[in-house]
């Protein structure tokens, strides 16, 4: 099984960001990180002692934010309510600019040994678009304290296809990162959600957002660079050195189960999804899983392509054979044999996956094989 503790605190909210995350929280700090210990005490309420943990995920908002001593404690108190993997992958997201030397040290001692900088560009006016806290420069310095703390595996992430972004410009941006020379990276394309300053923006202007012809040839181009410096893609928006993939979210890709402690986190036990209270005051006053959904034999199909595709090992046909039947198999592949005659799709040794050009019309592809 595998764990993710939500932080839902930021300096400031993104002008892209719907995520459950509130700015100008700080008195509500201490008193989190309190609930936090008490639902991992409880054991999220939704398994046993005994379970086995093989990844922890702290994300957010900025987990960073949270202060000095808490991961050491939360960390110990997890140790101490689940049997956790010795070789569990435990990672971190931090925002450049929010951690010291002290804090870093604190992570590694706390047993933390993944650290994900949400550095999103090295163009500090693309930064200054996007409503980040931070500059590249604060992006290099973060990373050089995260070494000298003795973090080994870092990640980080990259938002392409910016208003006014270019090929060029996001390749610079590319390259930069890759001279820091991080274990991982992850390029995500920009979207659009509801409810956000960007929504208000650009949802009625596409003509200031980079058309889907210059979309795909960024893509396509960060792809090329990437492999060309090592960075082997493992999944449409992931790429990392070898041994280096996320276990964590590969874990999300492959369903495997996961408990989500702190306000509004996801869990999936068995066959049931489960989301946590989202609202503060009443998460801070007790744990609530509510149930949202009890998957169909349906859903665990759709879900099993939709996020096998996702990854570049595709999806086995051994596996689709086995767990839902022939009948299914064979339908699955006939349509996959169509994309693959389109070079937007794969087969190789029992298994379908996309090709980079089948990754920039993945959403479309995933919709065809949808019941």
């Amino acid at each position: 099984m595998e764990l993710y503790i939500h932080i839902p605190f930021c300096v400031r909210k993104c002008n892209y960001c719907d995520f459950l995350s509130f700015a100008g929280k700080e008195n509500c700090f201490a008193k989190y990180g309190e609930a936090l210990i008490r639902d991992v005490c409880s054991h999220g309420e939704l398994v046993l002692k005994d379970t086995t943990v093989t990844s922890v995920f702290i994300g957010g908002g900025t987990p960073s934010l949270m202060p000095e001593g808490f991961y050491e404690t939360l960390l110990s108190e997890i140790k101490k309510s689940f049997i956790v993997q010795q070789d569990a992958e435990i990672s971190i997201e931090c925002n450049p600019g929010t951690v010291t030397e002290r804090k870093l040290t604190e992570y590694r001692n706390a047993g933390i040994d993944r650290i994900s900088f949400g550095t999103q560009s090295a163009d500090d006016k693309e930064l200054r678009m996007l409503g980040r806290i931070h500059t590249w420069k604060d992006c290099v310095e973060s990373f050089a304290m995260a070494r000298m703390a003795g973090f080994d595996n870092i990640n980080l992430d990259l938002m392409m296809n910016l208003p006014g972004q270019t090929k060029e410009t996001f390749s610079e941006t590319l390259k930069k990162a890759i001279a820091l020379s991080p274990e991982h990276i992850s390029a995500y394309s920009l979207i659009l959600e509801e409810g956000t300053p960007f929504y208000e923006r650009y949802a009625e202007h596409p003509e200031l957002l980079p058309s889907d012809e210059a979309a795909a040839e960024t893509y396509e181009t960060a792809v090329q660079i990437l492999a060309d410096a090592g960075y082997l893609q493992y999944e449409i928006s992931n790429f990392a050195k070898s041994g280096r993939e996320c276990r964590h979210n590969v874990g999300y890709w492959k369903r495997e189960e996961y408990l989500g402690i702190g306000i509004g986190a996801a869990s999936l036990i068995g066959d049931c999804r489960y989301r946590v209270e989202a609202d503060l005051a009443k998460y801070l006053d007790g744990l609530s899983y509510e149930p949202t959904e009890e998957l169909t034999d349906k859903d665990l199909r759709n879900e099993t392509i939709m996020l096998g595709l996702r990854m570049n090992e595709g999806v086995s046909m051994y596996d689709l054979t086995e767990r839902f039947g022939s009948v299914y198999a064979h339908s699955f592949s006939d349509k996959m044999k169509r994309y693959v005659a389109q070079e937007l799709a794969y087969e190789k040794d029992g298994r379908y996956g996309l090709t980079v050009r089948g990754m920039l019309v993945s959403n479309m592809i995933i919709a065809d094989l949808m019941e």
